[in-house]
C-alpha cells in the first residue's frame, strides 16, 4: 500500500444494511454497492455510537464519541477534526454535501476542510424560513439532490485528481421524503403512480396507518437506495475513469437505520403530540415556543434496525473478504489517520481498525455502546433532532451490542431488554429476567466503558440506579441516588419490544 493513499468517504443517511444485495438482501437492487464490496472488505459488524444524524457526523469527523459529552449542536471548536488533520498533514481536504445541518445556524462541521460544497435543498420544507421550490425545479433524475451532490463530487475530482486529497461526500438520502423518480419506487410497488407516505415517527398502529401503508412507504425507500446506489456507483466508476482506484482508500457506510414496522415503529424515534408537557427545572427555554413544543421525544429506543449499518472499504494491497469484528464510527478517523501515517491527537476516543481491515486481526471491540446523548433527561427542553426544540420525555435508552447480545438501558423507571442475538436476532424476546445475571455483567462494562470516556457523572446514575434497581443482586457498589423522586413508577417494555 502507498505511504500516502488518496482517501474517499462516501456518508449515505438513514441506510439500512440489511436493504444492500452485498449484506444478503435479495429483492432490492444495489448492483453498484454489490460490485464495490465484491472488490472490497466488507464488515458485517458495524454498528452506530452516536445517534442520530449530526451526533454520528460528529463521530466520524473527530473520532470521538460524542454522545457523552454533546449532543445535537454546533461542533466544540477545540477538537481537532479528520479533514483538519490530513489538511495539516498535506492534503487538499474537501467536504460535498447535501445534508442540510453541517454549517446551518452556525454549527461548523466544514472545520478543517480545505474547500466545502453544500449543495442545498435538503431539509424540512414545513418551517416558513425552510421553504425552497427545489423540487418544482425538477425536471430529471440528475435534478435530485444525490444527483447534484455526485456531480459536484466528480467535477471536484477531475479538477484535483493529481493531487494528494481527502474527499468527503455526505449524501442525506435515502432519508425522507422518499421522492425519487416513479420508475425507482414501481421497481418495489406494482401499478405505483406516485403516492407518498411521510412517516408518523411513532406506534404505525396508533396513528391510524395501515400495513398498506408502511408498505408503501417501504417501497418508496426502497426506491430511493436504488437511486442512491446508481449515483454512488457514478462516483465510483469516476475514481476508475481517472486511475484512482490503486492509490484510493474507500470507504462507504451511513448514521443509522429506520424503522419500517418492526417493534411497532415507524421512523427512528417517538414523537408525542403532548399538550401538558412540562419541564425539568433547570431546562434553558428560549423566548419564544415553537410549535415544536408540542412534540415530546418519547422512548425510542435503537433496536438493531437502527444499529447496524454498512461499512464497506476498499484499497489498495488490502484482500477483499467480510470481517466479523465490532467496529463503530468513532474508528474511522483513527484508521485513517493510520493508513495515512498521520498523528493522531490524544482527544480521539476511537481505535484504529487497520490490522482488522488488513486480516491481521479478527477482533476489534468487545461491545458498542450506541446512544442518544447521554444528557437527555426528563422534561429537559432540548434540540433532539434536526435542530428543533423538543422535551425529552424520559432518560433516553443506550443499546449495547456485543458479538451475540445486546441490552438497552434506559432510566430508573425502565426494565432493561436483553436479547440473545444468536437465537432471536430481531430482538423480539426480552430475556432479561430470565438472564439478569449476563445482562447485568454487559450493562456495568457498558458504564464502565463510558467512565472512561470521561463522561460527566450525572448523565451515568440514572443508568446505573436502572441497574441497582433491576439487578440488585447482581450489582456491586452502593446505589447512587436521583435528586428528586421522579421516575417512582415501573415501566415494564418486553411486551412493547414485541
Amino acid at each position: 500500500m502507498p505511504v500516502r493513499p488518496n482517501i474517499v468517504v462516501i456518508v449515505s443517511d438513514t441506510f439500512r444494511r440489511d436493504h444492500l444485495g452485498a449484506y444478503g438482501n435479495p429483492v432490492i437492487r444495489t448492483p453498484y454497492l454489490d460490485e464495490f464490496a465484491r472488490s472490497a472488505v466488507t464488515f458485517d459488524r458495524h454498528v452506530i455510537s452516536s445517534f442520530p444524524t449530526m451526533p454520528a457526523r460528529a463521530d466520524i469527523l473527530t473520532g470521538s464519541f460524542s454522545y457523552a459529552f454533546m449532543g445535537w449542536e454546533p461542533l466544540p471548536r477545540h477538537i481537532p477534526t479528520l479533514p483538519g488533520l490530513l489538511s495539516e498533514a498535506g492534503y487538499l481536504t474537501m467536504g460535498v454535501v447535501d445534508t442540510p445541518f453541517f454549517i446551518r445556524n452556525g454549527f461548523g462541521y466544514d472545520r478543517g476542510f480545505d474547500d466545502f460544497v453544500w449543495v442545498r435543498g435538503q431539509g424540512d420544507d414545513t418551517r416558513p424560513h425552510e421553504r425552497s421550490d427545489y423540487r418544482a425545479t425538477w425536471r430529471s433524475e440528475s435534478d435530485r439532490l444525490v444527483a447534484r451532490t455526485v456531480t459536484e463530487a466528480e467535477n471536484w475530482l477531475e479538477r484535483h485528481h493529481d493531487e494528494q486529497f481527502f474527499l468527503y461526500v455526505d449524501t442525506w438520502d435515502p432519508h425522507e421524503p422518499w421522492d425519487a423518480p416513479e420508475y425507482y419506487a414501481a421497481r418495489y410497488r406494482e401499478g405505483y403512480a406516485g403516492e407518498q407516505i411521510y412517516p408518523s415517527y411513532g406506534r404505525w398502529e396508533a396513528a391510524g396507518l395501515t400495513k398498506e401503508d408502511i408498505d408503501l412507504a417501504h417501497a418508496t425507500y426502497c426506491g430511493e437506495v436504488t437511486m442512491v446506489d446508481f449515483w454512488i456507483g457514478r462516483l465510483l466508476a469516476k475514481l476508475d475513469v481517472l486511475d484512482l482506484r490503486e492509490n484510493t482508500l474507500v470507504f462507504f457506510t451511513s448514521d443509522h437505520g429506520f424503522y419500517f414496522g418492526e417493534h411497532g415503529y415507524f421512523g427512528k424515534a417517538e414523537w408525542i403530540n403532548d399538550q401538558e408537557a412540562t419541564l425539568a427545572a433547570d431546562s434553558v427555554v428560549p423566548d419564544w415556543l415553537p410549535e415544536s413544543w408540542l412534540l415530546t421525544v418519547g422512548w425510542s429506543p435503537l433496536y438493531q434496525e437502527l444499529t447496524r449499518v454498512p461499512l464497506i472499504a476498499r484499497g489498495p494491497g488490502i484482500r477483499p473478504g467480510r470481517r466479523q469484528a465490532l467496529t463503530t464510527a468513532p474508528d474511522l478517523a483513527p484508521t485513517i489517520l493510520d493508513l495515512t501515517g498521520t498523528e493522531r491527537p490524544p482527544t480521539m476516543q476511537g481505535e484504529s481498525f487497520r490490522n482488522v481491515l488488513t486480516g491481521e486481526r479478527d477482533e476489534h471491540r468487545p461491545f458498542v455502546v450506541s446512544s442518544w446523548p447521554l444528557y437527555f433527561a426528563e422534561g429537559e427542553f432540548t434540540s433532539a433532532v434536526d435542530s428543533r426544540p423538543r422535551r425529552i420525555a424520559s432518560y433516553m435508552p443506550m443499546t449495547v451490542t456485543a458479538p451475540d447480545r445486546s441490552l438497552i438501558l434506559g432510566g430508573p423507571a425502565y426494565m432493561p431488554e436483553f436479547y440473545d442475538l444468536g437465537s432471536d436476532p430481531r430482538e423480539q424476546s426480552n430475556v432479561w429476567e430470565s438472564r439478569i445475571e449476563e445482562g447485568a455483567s454487559l450493562g456495568e462494562r457498558a458504564i464502565s466503558f463510558l467512565e472512561q470516556q470521561g463522561t460527566p457523572e450525572h448523565y451515568l446514575t440514572p443508568r446505573k440506579i436502572a441497574l441497582q434497581r433491576f439487578a440488585p443482586d447482581f450489582i456491586r457498589g452502593s446505589s447512587p441516588s436521583m435528586p428528586d423522586e421522579e421516575n417512582d413508577q415501573i415501566h415494564n417494555t418486553s411486551e412493547e419490544a414485541v
